[in-house]
């Protein structure tokens, strides 16, 4: 069942690289783990990879096979303590697939965000209309009750752009097909077009238009996301959205490709400043 599922968070992530890390200082082998614990070499994969939450008694016997000192120890059990809060995702988690449930947590705990997205407003900078709009159509054969579980996961996603302390540093390049197509009707992208040029009055929100003129360019395969985190144990991310499914990426390579990426995409993209002027362009057309 769905909410069941282990799924990913900041925290959990984080520990499962940490025994991975002293599991390589200790130099044990997963099947020497295995022949002292009892561990399963399938289970500790999934525990070093982050799929599975170890037991508090599992990761006792975990670190005391690799020798950790008591001041690492207790770091690693209130980690676990940590992991075993549940995230942002946790009311939606039957209503999202577990990497977009996964991506709604590491979103909620991320500094910045570098956004590309080729067709539609991203979620967190749409309306309410706009949102429905988008998932009606995009879900037809879907329960209305399971679309209005993923607009509240929307609606609640996008506070982390205006809370208190540190909020979400967007930077969004959009694709001038977001911003021409019109979804839900006039009225509502009327609506959704007045949103963006709020947004783009905020200090932490970057927007940018990438106009047809611009012709060919590096992400024309599809949207994606760079999460940038604040602590150093917790490396960058790329979430990639596609037809095919959503998927989250890691390794300094791949990262350092989209990250590319998006510095070519805002290179040929229009200022801010014209970028807004865009999008009031598009908005005075659908009077």
């Amino acid at each position: 069942m769905a909410g069941k599922r282990t799924v990913l968070t900041v925290q959990l992530r984080r520990l499962a690289f940490l025994l991975h890390e002293m599991r390589e200082e200790a130099q044990v082998s997963k099947e020497m783990v295995s022949s002292r614990t009892g561990i399963n070499v399938t289970t500790l994969y999934r525990i070093e990879t982050a799929q599975a939450r170890p037991q508090r008694r599992t990761l006792m016997t975990m670190l005391d096979l690799y020798q950790v000192d008591d001041e690492r120890r207790n770091d690693v059990l209130q980690l676990l303590q940590e992991a075993q809060k549940p995230g942002m995702s946790r009311p939606f988690e039957q209503a999202v697939s577990e990497v977009y449930a996964a991506y709604i947590n590491f979103e909620t705990e991320a500094l910045s965000a570098r956004l590309f997205q080729t067709s539609f407003i991203p979620g967190l900078l749409q309306t309410e209309r706009y949102a429905w709009a988008v998932l009606d159509t995009a879900m037809p054969k879907v329960e209305s009750s399971v679309i209005e579980q993923r607009l509240r996961a929307r609606v609640e996603r996008a506070k982390i752009l205006t809370r208190d302390t540190e909020p979400l540093e967007l930077w969004v390049v959009l694709d001038e097909a977001a911003v021409r197509r019109v979804v839900g009707g006039p009225d509502v992208m009327r609506e959704q077009l007045g949103r963006l040029t709020d947004e783009c009055d905020k200090r932490n929100v970057i927007l940018q238009v990438l106009p047809f003129d611009a012709g060919a360019h590096p992400a024309m395969v599809g949207s994606f996301v760079i999460l940038d985190f604040k602590a150093l144990a917790d490396p960058e991310l790329v979430y990639v959205e596609g037809i095919a499914g959503d998927d989250i990426v890691e390794g300094h390579n791949e990262i350092r490709r989209f990250g590319v990426m998006f510095d070519q995409l805002r290179a040929m993209a229009l200022s801010p400043r014209d970028s807004a002027a865009l999008i009031a362009d598009a908005a005075y057309r659908l009077r």
